[in-house]
Order: structure tokens, then C-alpha cells, then sequence
């Protein structure tokens, strides 16, 4: 009865206490990891999966990578210093990796900015514009912090309350592997639990701001979520395994551009 209350008095103080707001959104998250802890074990396990894959030589195609992301990153970053956040910006150092696997339809974005796009989604995004979407989406995640939100749910449902703690002071590699879970790195780390659908949706939201911040029309969004939606299939790519469904998200999308448009213009 005891560790019971206790327990219950644990998870009470970590929700209190361990709640932020989402840049854009203004949403309330559960976030109660330190983000210096987050950025150690994600440059720790992005070392391990690139080490693991191949480094695209398309020396053209990983400069367009680099350029849109680096693009974009600088909205994101000069959208925190316009909204008092310049305290932030020393949690990310942003790189951008092109991993050659044509199968794979699939980018992340990890803590500090570790982004990584398989060659497998070019074909879809066709052009700079196409790939500003799935960067946009990506460096959303980081900026709104999806991956520490969803380490806090996972911590606290798989492991519990009391051994928060032991988790996060010694890194045993149960943890190592929550951390890859929560942000979805891709099919060549095993059987990962992606983001929640309300986290995707938060993400295409944030990212249409960012391309259009960054001079990317995000009207181009809606026929890239198209030709992804026309894949189709049994199995869908990797990238829309929990994504709200084709024709919801387009919707949505659609209603969002009019807010993204006024930052296109300017």
C-alpha cells in the first residue's frame, strides 16, 4: 500500500512539474526528461544506426539535402529567438545525412537536430519543395520535442514510476532502445513504436509554418502527401505507419496552408 501511494505521489509530482508548451501550437506537453540527457543518448544511438548503414555518394542529391534542411533549421531557429527562446538553441547542432536504401521510404529527426533522409524518399519528394515537407515535418518533431513527450509516456508505462530514476541515471540499454522507439528512427533498428497520430498532425502543422518561414511554397504539400498516399499498398512506407489517414491529413493540411501562406508572402 506504501509503494502504492508512493508511486501515485511520484507520477502526481512528474506531471506537475514536468509539463511544457509546444512552439506554434501552444500545446501543454509531458516532458519532465532533461534535454541534455536526451541529446547524449540520441547522438549515442545516430552514431550507432549510421554506422550500421551506407552514406549516400550522390554528392548532388546529399547537397540538396543539406541545403533544404539547413534552410529550414534556420527558420526554425530564428523562429525561437523572435519568441524569447534563444536559451534553446544551445540543444541543437544540426546535421543532415542522405542514407542510401532505396527501399526505405522513410527520414527522422532526432534530439539536437540529427536528421536523416533514405534515398528511398526522393522519388516522392521530386524536387527542393518536395523534400522542404518531409524536413519541415522532421525538424517539427525536434522543435516540438515529440520524441521526449513520447520517451516520458513510454518510461513511465513500461517501466513505471519508481524505476524513472535507475533508468535515466544509468542508460541500460532497455532505455537506449525506448529512446530509438520514441522517435521512430526506421525499419533497420527492429520494431520501433512511432509517433501518435496527434503528434504527426502537430508535426505537419509546424512544418508547413517552417517551409513557408524558410521560402518554401507550402502549397507543395498537398500533392506530396498525395503521391505518398498513392503508394498505398499491403504494407504502407515507414514514414506513414501511425500518420492519420490519407484523406483526413490532406484535409487538414489543406486548412492550415491559408496560416502558412501569410509567412510565405512576407
Amino acid at each position: 500500500m506504501l509503494k502504492s501511494r508512493f508511486s501515485a505521489l511520484l507520477l502526481t509530482i512528474i506531471l506537475l512539474v514536468g509539463c511544457s508548451t509546444v512552439p506554434i501550437t501552444g500545446r501543454r506537453q509531458l516532458s519532465f526528461i532533461p534535454q541534455n540527457q536526451l541529446i547524449a543518448s540520441s547522438a549515442d544511438s545516430y552514431r550507432h544506426l549510421l554506422s550500421d548503414s551506407k552514406i549516400s555518394e550522390d554528392v548532388q542529391k546529399t547537397q540538396m539535402v543539406v541545403d533544404v534542411g539547413r534552410k529550414i533549421a534556420a527558420s526554425a531557429e530564428k523562429f525561437m529567438r523572435e519568441n524569447g527562446m534563444e536559451k534553446e538553441l544551445q540543444n541543437y547542432h544540426w546535421e543532415f545525412k542522405l542514407i542510401q536504401d532505396d527501399k526505405t521510404v522513410n527520414a527522422f529527426c532526432m534530439p539536437g537536430g540529427k536528421i536523416a533522409v533514405y534515398t528511398g524518399m526522393l522519388p516522392i519528394t521530386r524536387d527542393e519543395n518536395g523534400l522542404a515537407v518531409v524536413l519541415g515535418h522532421e525538424i517539427a518533431h525536434a522543435l516540438a520535442n515529440h520524441g521526449g513527450e513520447r520517451m516520458s509516456h513510454l518510461l513511465i508505462v513500461q517501466m513505471g514510476a519508481t524505476s524513472l530514476s535507475a533508468a535515466l541515471s544509468q542508460q541500460p540499454e532497455q532505455t537506449r532502445q525506448l529512446l530509438l522507439q520514441a522517435y521512430g528512427v526506421g525499419a533497420n533498428v527492429g520494431v520501433l513504436l512511432p509517433y501518435s497520430r496527434s503528434h504527426e498532425s502537430e508535426a505537419d502543422h509546424i512544418g508547413l509554418i517552417l517551409m513557408a518561414r524558410a521560402g518554401y511554397d507550402p502549397r507543395t504539400a498537398i500533392p506530396f502527401w498525395q503521391r505518398m498516399s498513392n503508394l498505398g499498398g499491403e504494407r504502407p512506407p515507414e514514414f506513414l505507419s501511425t500518420h492519420p489517414a490519407p484523406e483526413r491529413r490532406i484535409a487538414d493540411i489543406r486548412s492550415e496552408i491559408p496560416e502558412a501562406m501569410k509567412y510565405y508572402k512576407q
